[in-house]
């Protein structure tokens, strides 16, 4: 079976279109389908600028698709994977927004952390959205969200929602291996580990501190001792004491 979206039968107008070269400004034809065209006039073999490949983290024929593509573009495919994690961890989660927005929460810092320290984000924001995706499980079998039965239920979920989402099997293995112990650091732990474990202190921090303030002092001595990179503790510094010294002096 070819992908509708690559089968000439189902174009639209517009499937065919001209570009300009980047290098000398000449129009090159391009087919909606083409990865790479070159010029005709100067050689200079560039990509099509209008691919999308929205659908490549999803689609069961996508590595049909994708598989010649250039290094930078098939990077692309597992970075769009979290855009579709974070939609299933809302079908999951239905009308408990408070989790949903936890776990952005999370992600948004992560996403900021991964700037500042790097880790892999194709592996660090599907485990930032799936972390306590054991949590319903958690209080189905115990009655309990405790950090441990969170760990045990969370995997085997997250396996299911990534799986489906057609995930590699080692990324699978390292976000479920993160979930399964993402509330208790081991001795030697990855970056990508430490990254969604700083993001989610920060997050949980901010969700205490609206129910009850802590003191900076105290806030300091967790920054110090809790987190495991150094963007991390920074990051924390500016949301938990700079951002609330800022709100203060406008009050």
């Amino acid at each position: 079976m070819k992908c509708p979206g690559q089968d000439s039968r189902y174009w639209k107008p517009g499937a065919i279109f001209e570009a300009k070269c980047p290098k000398c400004g000449s129009e090159v034809e391009f087919f909606k389908d083409d990865t790479t065209r070159r010029c005709g006039k100067c050689g200079h073999k560039f990509l099509n600028p209008g691919m999308d490949f929205g659908c490549a983290s999803y689609c069961p024929y996508a590595e049909q698709c994708i598989g010649n593509l250039p290094p930078e573009l098939i990077s692309q495919k597992e970075d769009l994977l979290k855009d579709r994690v974070a939609i299933e961890m809302k079908r999951y989660f239905r009308n408990d927004f408070k989790r949903i927005g936890h776990a952005t929460k999370v992600a948004r810092h992560a996403e900021q952390l991964i700037r500042q320290e790097g880790g892999n984000p194709a592996v660090i924001l599907p485990a930032s959205y799936l972390h306590d995706i054991g949590i319903k499980e958690a209080e189905r079998k115990y009655q309990s969200t405790a950090a441990k039965y969170q760990e045990e239920e969370g995997p085997p979920v997250a396996k299911e929602i990534l799986s489906k989402l057609g995930a590699k099997e080692e990324l699978i293995e390292e976000v479920c291996d993160i979930i399964a112990h993402h509330h208790h650091p081991r001795p030697e732990e990855s970056l990508n580990f430490k990254i969604l474990y700083d993001a989610d202190m920060i997050t949980n921090l901010e969700e205490q501190q609206k129910e009850t303030a802590l003191s900076s002092e105290r806030i300091l001595s967790i920054i110090e001792k809790a987190f495991l990179t150094e963007g991390g503790a920074n990051l924390a510094r500016k949301v938990l004491l700079i951002q609330r010294e800022e709100e203060g002096k406008k009050s």
